[in-house]
């Protein structure tokens, strides 16, 4: 199997708590960056989705705090989609320090394609994927 896709990000001061480590709400930025960072890579585009009258929606998100981050460290967030055969598909991240592999949390979400017209999800969200990406493998399909 190959590794999921991944993007890097160094923890800045400004995202940080009074105890001086990374704020909560943080975490989910940086897993929705690494989100449209995988999208971006396999060819989809914003304008592209949009333009094909759809858009991803969160439908829920657990994370798990491990470690915390101090401003300064360099943390790898990854992105893989695993689908199944009704109209969601989840997301498992891992936010980890590259100096040490310290696994800081990990992020499970369920997500859908939603038609922006009927304001529905629609039913195979895995082909229009397929369809939109110039590299489909990127979200394992």
């Amino acid at each position: 199997m190959s590794e999921p896709f991944s993007v890097r990000v160094t923890v800045r001061g400004y995202e940080t708590d009074v105890q001086g480590h990374l704020n909560q709400s943080v975490y989910i930025n940086y897993a929705e960056h690494a989100r449209w960072s995988l999208l971006q890579a396999a060819g989809i585009s914003q304008a592209g989705l949009v333009a094909k009258g759809v858009g991803p929606v969160a439908l829920e998100t657990t994370i798990r705090y491990r470690r915390e981050l101090l401003a300064g460290n360099e943390v790898e967030v990854t992105c893989g989609f695993a689908w199944g055969e009704g109209k969601t598909f989840r997301i498992e991240q891992t936010i980890r320090r590259t100096d040490d592999g310290t696994v800081a949390a990990e992020i499970t979400a369920v997500g859908g394609l939603m038609d922006l017209g009927e304001r529905k999800l629609v039913a195979n969200p895995r082909e229009y994927f397929r369809a939109l990406a110039t590299d489909p493998s990127l979200f394992g399909l």
